[in-house]
């Protein structure tokens, strides 16, 4: 999919047609062309629009590429992960993908694998002092709302381990567990990426080695500065939850493993109690001649004999807390 925004006069962002790059006259400048998903055909239709090699188009749409900044003569790469939520049967999936914005001297190109919340925001207008000329500060922007989204998820996931935390209190299910292995590795997830990110922010704030493609103002770095620290403290966040989260499936697996253990050693001791008759039983059930043979209380006796060690033995059990 192909779309492309571009900042009028007024300051607003209008929504041009994809038929708009095949008439005469039109130019990419000051535009934001955003490719999701996009086929071999629409990369090519851009990469001869724009002047920028194919392969360097189709570098997010791996989602193991690697977080990294790369300055060319003619165009500058920042490729980022980016979170993604996503609704499943029961209950919401987190993880990441890389998202590339390609900046040129007259426009700027985001390619990404999936419509995401991030990119979404820009192209509802949803973000204050937003303009497709400003390529600088629309990255920055881009950067700052991927490390805003990072800490509401992360959020949304502790509320989400607290509430089947509190399901787990009133039984130990495998749905629960499984969930929390989920979450858990949702955790890993943000904490790689984040700190991929946390490079590519570090190379934009040293401002060494961008390229000509990169004009940072004041106000500018002062925006890249607050990516810094809020990308930090989803790092800090995501630790502390990923901490916690082990922690917690530990202690689940010992009480999990404490359980069976108990159960074990009931099971273990009704077994000793119920062999007692049975083994008198066995001795009285000879084809040999055997006490109190042939007398008509003779069952009843043997009978109270059973009962009566079993009794005791189970009390013995009782005392030493095996029963």
């Amino acid at each position: 999919m192909i779309e492309i925004f571009k900042t009028n006069a007024e300051g607003r962002l209008d929504a041009l047609p994809e038929e708009a790059m095949t008439a005469e006259g039109f130019s990419p400048k000051d535009c934001w062309i955003n490719l999701v998903n996009p086929s071999d055909k629409e990369v090519a239709t851009i990469s001869a629009l724009v002047g920028v090699d194919e392969d360097v188009l189709k570098t997010p749409l791996d989602d193991e590429e690697r977080s990294r900044y790369e300055n060319e003569d003619d165009y500058s790469l920042v490729l980022v992960d980016i979170p993604v939520i996503e609704e499943e049967a029961a209950y919401y999936s987190y993880f990441t993908i890389p998202l590339g914005a390609v900046i040129k001297d007259d426009c700027m190109i985001t390619v990404c694998l999936k419509d995401t919340a991030v990119m979404r925001d820009f192209a509802r207008g949803r973000i204050r002092n937003f303009a497709t000329f400003k390529k600088t500060r629309f990255l920055f922007q881009i950067l700052y709302n991927s490390a805003s989204k990072y800490l509401a998820y992360l959020k949304q996931i502790d509320k989400a381990s607290q509430r089947i935390q509190n399901e787990l209190h009133k039984s130990t299910r495998n749905k629960e567990l499984i969930r929390m292995l989920d979450l858990e590795n949702s955790l890993v997830y943000f904490s790689t990426s984040l700190t991929g990110n946390d490079a590519v922010i570090t190379r934009l704030l040293s401002g060494k080695n961008l390229g000509t493609m990169i004009k940072m103002y004041e106000e500018d770095k002062d925006l890249l500065e607050d990516v810094a620290v809020e990308t930090k403290q989803a790092m800090e966040m995501c630790s502390i939850y990923r901490d916690i989260l082990s922690g917690t499936m530990d202690a689940y697996a010992s009480v999990i493993s404490n359980n069976l253990n108990i159960i074990m050693k009931i099971l273990t001791s009704v077994t000793l109690v119920i062999s007692v008759p049975t083994l008198i039983a066995s001795f009285w059930g000879m084809n040999t001649g055997v006490p109190l043979e042939g007398k008509p209380w003779g069952f009843w006796v043997v009978l109270a004999i059973s009962v009566a060690i079993s009794a005791i033995l189970a009390l013995f059990l009782h005392k030493k807390k095996l029963l």
